[in-house]
């Protein structure tokens, strides 16, 4: 349980980061776009 606990706070984490910073959800939207083309 500990464990799981401490996954969903960094989920939180990296969640409320990326929802202040644009740059960087940006570019992070660009990698996962790009991963996805590259699997079809």
């Amino acid at each position: 349980m500990d464990r799981k606990k401490l996954m969903m706070t960094t989920v939180a984490l990296g969640a409320a980061y990326l929802m202040r910073n644009d740059k960087s959800r940006k570019k992070l939207m660009n990698q996962l776009q790009g991963l996805a083309k590259s699997r079809r």
